[in-house]
């Protein structure tokens, strides 16, 4: 509920204000410790991408909430948004967005976490828990753009807005593809602010998702082996028809006017 989530921000936004809050039957305040507001600008940027790679993972629509959360607090207490960024590149390198290269004297182990793998005891994470995390965080990170808190300063500028994630695409598509992992971020990205971007770039964004449909696909396909193809099916049905339609559709879970009245 629209309440609900004015009481969260409400109380995240009094922490890092310096104000005592209630947290589990005890009074804490940052002022405690001289270090205490440094501390927990850290552990909320980093719960902020936990909630992207656990939650947003599983549950796609639960970006917006969280995402419009952020935004706000990013816009009030820009050092949470630099942090939250730091977190969000070195968990998800597809987000900045970077390829990162294997160079020499790198092990295999430690080569597998910079491409954002998680490696326990030598053993790496499965291909399709580690896709559905990547994806969980790009689609909190593209609803992030987009969203502002409705309750803040409307004269102020969004602090990380939608010339972000046109930059992200751009600079997406001068990239050599990646088998799997390219097709999906393609389609999380487009699928959660293609709407957005549409209504901010108009025939710029048109231009751009034609290109990708006629020369960025097939260079996606390239490298795709049969057994792959899952993603980048659903990729090159949602681009076709968006041209074929002329709309790129709403993201399913957007927050409407009157989910602030509940």
């Amino acid at each position: 509920a629209g309440s609900k989530l004015r009481e969260v921000f409400d109380k995240i936004n009094n922490l890092l204000s310096g104000k005592s809050v209630q947290t589990e039957g005890q009074a804490v305040s940052v002022t405690q410790h001289p270090q205490g507001l440094e501390f927990v600008y850290y552990k909320l940027a980093e719960k902020f991408v936990r909630h992207g790679e656990g939650e947003v993972s599983f549950h796609h629509d639960s970006a917006f909430p969280i995402a419009v959360v952020l935004s706000g607090i990013w816009e009030l207490h820009p050092r949470v948004g630099d942090i939250f960024l730091a977190h969000l590149h070195k968990k998800c390198p597809y987000s900045v967005p970077f390829y990162p290269a294997r160079k020499e004297g790198t092990s295999l182990e430690e080569y597998q976490r910079m491409l954002g793998y998680e490696v326990h005891d030598s053993k790496v994470e499965e291909q399709d828990h580690f896709l559905k995390r990547m994806s969980g965080m790009i689609r909190l990170y593209a609803a992030i753009i987009q969203l502002r808190w409705p309750y803040g300063n409307k004269q102020g500028t969004h602090p990380h807005g939608l010339s972000y994630g046109w930059r992200w695409l751009a600079q997406m598509l001068n990239l050599e593809p990646l088998a799997d992992v390219t097709a999906m971020l393609l389609l999380d990205f487009l699928e959660v602010c293609g709407n957005a971007l549409v209504k901010q770039y108009g025939i710029q964004f048109w231009k751009t998702l034609f290109f990708i449909q006629k020369s960025y696909i097939p260079r996606i396909e390239a490298v795709t082996s049969s057994g792959q193809m899952g993603c980048l099916s659903r990729l090159k049905s949602f681009v076709q028809k968006c041209l074929q339609e002329k709309e790129i559709p709403l993201p399913k879970g957007i927050l409407t006017p009157s989910f602030w009245r509940t």
